[in-house]
């Protein structure tokens, strides 16, 4: 064995792994070892496949799963530990830590395409708000969920903003202040998760919703994702008067053109994606 193909054989797999089935993106956390925590590398990763989706217009909808039994255990607290030897006591790398995770949980939310969370196992602190970022989340029935930084005296406040646009005040507040695991079941009567299936089923049938999704017009898709979170952070007056704007704009579309048209005659549409 050559120098260069030992060097190959023991080669790391990548943090994030990516494949396309039909025209789904399906991105898979592979750091099972480490529990898939959101490590430097891996929310690199993330962002970098966020990024390269959003112009791939092929790519109508992601399915973001892992590897192993944690869905993810959030931030590294090995990785972010080492550096309070730094001279500023770990502070700037924190900072940046915190910010890069909050902008690519964002990046999700302005994706163009839906995502939708398969859920294998536990999602805790910036997992759980990993799951409450995607726009849809399917959960094994073994699967739990839990923003547990209190118990290690670190309170969940970046993955607190995710997780109470999803969940009621008091059910949010009850995860924070107590760090407790909840189950598939409640996180889906307080709709956290969409949909609670047996184990070993839930990537097929988040797969499965994105199909069903892919089926759609994106443009149309693309704009009601847009308004959806948009008027979110409106008053009512202001969400009424956004959303006319937006409706009437889609009305101009080709695909409601189109849309509307099947729906009279009584046909499958035609989908065109302008």
């Amino acid at each position: 064995m050559t120098a260069q193909s030992s060097a190959r054989a023991v080669a790391p797999e990548p943090a994030l792994l990516r494949e396309t089935i039909d025209n789904i993106a399906v991105l898979t956390l592979n750091r099972p070892e480490i529990r898939n925590t959101l490590s430097e590398a891996m929310l690199a990763a993330l962002s970098d496949a966020f990024t390269a989706i959003a112009e791939d217009h092929a790519v109508r909808a992601v399915v973001l799963a892992a590897k192993g039994p944690a869905f993810s255990s959030g931030h590294d607290l090995k990785e972010l530990t080492a550096r309070r030897s730094d001279p500023d006591g770990g502070r700037a790398y924190f900072r940046l830590i915190m910010l890069t995770c909050s902008a690519m949980m964002q990046q999700i939310v302005r994706l163009p395409q839906p995502v939708i969370a398969a859920v294998q196992g536990t999602a805790t602190a910036a997992g759980c708000q990993l799951v409450a970022s995607c726009d849809l989340a399917v959960a094994s029935a073994e699967s739990r969920f839990g923003v547990s930084g209190i118990n290690a005296g670190l309170f969940c406040s970046t993955p607190m903003v995710a997780l109470a646009r999803n969940v009621a005040r008091k059910h949010a507040m009850e995860m924070l202040l107590t760090g407790d695991l909840v189950s598939a079941e409640h996180a889906f009567r307080i709709g956290l998760v969409n949909r609670v299936v047996p184990a070993g089923s839930e990537f097929d049938a988040a797969l499965a919703l994105g199909r069903k999704i892919a089926g759609k017009s994106s443009l149309v898709e693309k704009i009601g994702k847009h308004a959806f979170y948009r008027q979110l952070e409106m008053g009512l007056d202001d969400a009424y008067r956004y959303t006319a704007d937006v409706m009437v704009e889609n009305m101009m579309a080709h695909d409601a053109e189109e849309g509307i048209a099947a729906f009279v005659e009584k046909r499958a549409p035609k989908w065109e994606d302008r």
